[in-house]
């Protein structure tokens, strides 16, 4: 009865998670995992009932076979699962080898004395196996966040607990014939440990879920759909985030691109949406990696060199500047260069994100003064002589 009751837990169990991956998947279409996880889940049903119809059965070994493979399948199921949501790719020749070594294991496992050791290590070995993988992908994803760690390490522990089934066996025993498994004490701590480990790795994925989908949310709102660059909002806040963390100099470029009212009206708006996603590309590829890029406007742009000098931030608005003036763009009928404007800042004592946009603005304002197509730096941060030739 216990062992029942157990059971019928873990049934409860599987189908309440089935169903919240099932709901996670019709109302996200980019948790592609979550359609997997639900199979598993639901795979998960059917094992327990095949446990259940197990004690009716008069020759037990067809059904012991479908118990034996459901689960690997519920197995599988989740390890692609959570292998799509990683973005990581399923580990296809491994999950294949397993399956074709558990396949040919098959007779040679069900002709084996039912209870005894051989037989039990043999049959626990492929979840071992899949279930090793599955943290493996977790830790080859390379997040390393909380939820993470504590789903890699609930994954170690759910293969540890296969690896001690035979031996927990051994200890208290277990039964002489499949057909009274429901009624050992072996049954009821195997099933137990298995109700445990189903209920923290599902609860641990569903949080998994919620906060990769609650962060890819949050990108959305601070990414411009054209140029896939941050949005004002979105250049705001991380710009400011990085100035509070770094302790040392940053530069501010702003960019913005030359006369380009008369690019929508002599070639279209199409052709001009196109000229700010090809220059946010170039801003982007000639960015060093701690750099944050953003639209700030409809054809103004501002990049945060942190931990940058003066210098730096010249060289990669020049280096963005000449590429961009000697780009040309055929694939939309427009056979002809374009040009933008950049004004340079650098950090100084305690200055905040709006000051220092106002100064990188005003160094803009005088390249497009100057005739446009060039780089400007602020002026209080050019040295004596150059700014009274300048002057």
């Amino acid at each position: 009865m216990t062992t029942a009751f157990v059971l019928g837990i873990n049934m409860s169990i599987a189908g309440v998670f089935a169903v919240a991956f099932a709901v996670v998947a019709a109302t996200n279409r980019s948790a592609r995992g979550a359609r997997w996880l639900a199979a598993g889940y639901g795979m998960g049903i059917i094992y327990v009932a095949l446990e259940f119809l197990l004690t009716r059965q008069v020759d037990p070994t067809p059904v012991g076979i479908g118990i034996f493979l459901v689960f690997l399948l519920a197995l599988s199921f989740a390890l692609i699962g959570t292998a799509y949501h990683y973005r990581t790719r399923p580990p296809w020749s491994a999950m294949a080898a397993i399956w074709v070594a558990t396949i040919l294991a098959v007779p040679v496992i069900f002709s084996m004395a039912y209870g005894s050791t051989p037989r039990l290590m043999l049959y626990q070995l492929p979840y071992f196996a899949m279930q090793g993988l599955l943290g493996l992908v977790v830790w080859r994803s390379g997040r390393r966040q909380a939820l993470d760690l504590l789903l890699i390490a609930l994954q170690v522990m759910a293969a540890l607990i296969y690896v001690a089934k035979p031996f927990v066996a051994a200890i208290v025993g277990t039964a002489s014939a499949p057909q009274g498994y429901m009624a050992t004490t072996y049954a009821a701590i195997s099933q137990s440990g298995s109700v445990v480990t189903l209920m923290a790795i599902a609860l641990v994925l569903l949080l998994v879920i919620m906060r990769d989908t609650t962060a890819e949310m949050v990108a959305r709102s601070e990414t411009d759909p054209l140029s896939s660059v941050l949005n004002r909002r979105g250049f705001e806040h991380h710009a400011e985030q990085a100035l509070m963390r770094s302790e040392g100099a940053a530069v501010l470029i702003a960019a913005d691109l030359d006369n380009f009212k008369n690019i929508n009206d002599s070639f279209g708006h199409a052709a001009g949406d196109g000229v700010i996603a090809h220059f946010a590309a170039m801003l982007v590829d000639a960015a060093p990696a701690k750099a944050i890029v953003g639209r700030i406007g409809g054809e103004e742009f501002a990049v945060l060199l942190p931990d940058a000098l003066l210098s730096d931030g010249r060289l990669y608005a020049e280096t963005v500047r000449l590429a961009f003036a000697s780009a040309r763009l055929p694939v939309l009928g427009v056979d002809r260069g374009f040009t933008a404007s950049f004004g340079v800042a650098q950090r100084t004592s305690d200055n905040s994100l709006f000051e220092l946009s106002r100064r990188a603005d005003a160094a803009l304002y005088r390249a497009k003064a100057a005739g446009r197509n060039q780089v400007r730096v602020a002026l209080g941060e050019m040295p004596p002589a150059a700014a009274l030739g300048a002057a």
